[in-house]
Formats: structure tokens, sequence, C-alpha cells
């Protein structure tokens, strides 16, 4: 079974999220901030901080020129702080090598820090119209219920092809496609109640199979008391202190298990999240000199 890309185009151009990254003025660098933004991060905590970040990096050279410690404090509470890391060290290879430009070559997008294959196809498809399948959950989720009548399995090397079999032999209607596939899985054909009665799909492979459950179940992540958690705690103090501040104002965000804490304050020195000054005070990467 294939999917109607006529019947879903109509649906998106109807139903589709008025985006700001979506919107003809994002450029290609607004658009790779979003993508990596939204990583694990619903849209309605990303739009406020992306819209922010437009006003103050409109370019990567004016985030190049800001220290790592100004992107950790306006991440703010996104998560998976490493993510904004790596986007201050993309942006200044962006500004010093690529002439402040985004590439559009899916190859060269891959070779920037922090763009993995997702991102870098992402990008070229929206930012700049590429027909390149562009695979994130909702995606694999719509193929495989749609197409192969089940619930998706672990990632793997066929979902790309599989999802570029789909995608219809015009660039335009491609790239929108990979946009309307994404924004089906996000709204409608969700991992948990999806809603088939607002479907715009006239077959759907797992609908006719009875929609069989997953083979695997796949446990939800709890999030209170983990070490993500106290990893945030402690960088919490942090992104609040005007300067480096001592270590027992760590140890007091985060009391519960002080084997858990020095875990986490390991794990956020080796990730180069912070970092500890000569005379022991701990601080945000590039404020402990």
């Amino acid at each position: 079974m294939s999917i109607d890309a006529e019947v879903l185009l109509d649906w998106f151009t109807e139903q589709a999220r008025d985006l700001p990254w979506r919107r003809p003025e994002a450029t290609a660098w607004h658009i790779l901030m979003s993508e990596i933004m939204l990583q694990q991060t619903p849209v309605a905590r990303v739009e406020p901080i992306w819209r922010e970040w437009v006003a103050r990096w409109p370019v990567p050279s004016a985030m190049a020129a800001s220290s790592q410690a100004e992107v950790l404090r306006a991440w703010g509470k996104l998560g998976y702080p490493r993510r904004a890391l790596r986007l201050h060290e993309c942006a200044r290879v962006l500004a010093t090598e690529h002439g402040d430009v985004v590439p559009t070559d899916v190859d060269v997008l891959l070779s920037l820090p922090g763009i993995g294959a997702y991102t870098a196809r992402a990008v070229a498809c929206f930012a700049y119209g590429q027909r390149v399948p562009v695979v994130d959950t909702n995606v694999r989720r719509v193929v495989a219920r749609a197409v192969h009548g089940r619930e998706p399995g672990n990632p793997s090397s066929r979902d790309l092809a599989e999802t570029e079999a789909l995608l219809p032999t015009s660039v335009p209607r491609a790239a929108k496609f990979s946009a309307a596939l994404m924004e089906l899985g996000a709204l409608v054909c969700t991992a948990r109640n999806p809603d088939c009665a607002r479907c715009p799909l006239p077959r759907c492979a797992w609908v006719d199979a009875g929609r069989p459950a997953a083979e695997v179940v796949r446990k939800v992540q709890k999030y209170e008391g983990t070490d993500r958690q106290a990893r945030g705690r402690l960088l919490d103090v942090l992104r609040e202190a005007s300067g480096p501040v001592e270590r027992v104002r760590l140890d007091l965000a985060w009391t519960r298990d002080p084997g858990q804490r020095a875990r986490a304050l390991d794990s956020l020195l080796v990730d180069g999240l912070i970092e500890q000054t000569e005379d022991g005070l701990f601080a945000l990467a590039g404020e402990g000199a």
C-alpha cells in the first residue's frame, strides 16, 4: 500500500499549523535553530524561545560572537542543553568557514557540529525545498501504519529508502509532502490515541488490519528523580548566578541523593556544559576563567 500524495497535500494546505519557522521570511539558519530546539521538545515550549533567538542571533556570526554561557542561559529549560553548545559550535563553523550561510548539500550539512542525519535532511528539505526523505518519529509512525499495517519498530536503515519511495517526483511537491507526513503524525496519527476519524488518508493498512498493537511495548521514560533532573537543577543554579559559585550552592540544589548529585555534576563537567575554576568554584562553560 502507498500513501495518496494528492489527498495528503490538500489536507496539509488546509490544516497545517502556522508555525513561524514555516513562513517565507524564515531563513535556513532560523530553520536550523528550530530543528535543533524541536528535538524531543514540544512546539509550545520551543516557539517563544525560538523567537527570542531569531531576534538576538539572526545570523550564525551573531551567535558565534556570544559566549557559550550566554547561549546556555538563553536555552533556559528546553532540556538536553548539549544541543545549545553544539549549535553554538555550529554557528562558529558557519560564520568562519561558510560565509554565514547554512549549506544546501546534505553531506556538507552532516559535517557540521551537532548536525545528524535527520537535521541535515530537514534543513535541506524545509529550508531549501529539496527532494530528500526526512524521517522523524512522526514520519516513521505514519509510514509504518499507513503503508505496512503495523506499529513502528526500532529505527533502521530501511526507513530512509521506504520514505523516499513515497515522495512525489516533483521536487516542490516532495518537500511539501515531507512536511505533510510529519504534520499528520504530530496532529492525527499520534503515538497514543490516534484520531483515525480525522485522518485524510482514504486507506490505511494499519486500520485495515484492525489496528494491531506494537510487538514491543516501549517504557515511558520518567523524569522525576532521574540524573537528568539532577543535572537540570545544578544547571539552574549556574544559569541564575552572575558568576562562578561554591560547591555548597550546588549541593543545596539536589539534596535527595548525594551520590546522584556527584554523578550529575561529573557528567556536566565531562559534557563541557560547566567548568571548574582553579580555586574550586563552578561556572557555566566559558565563565570559569
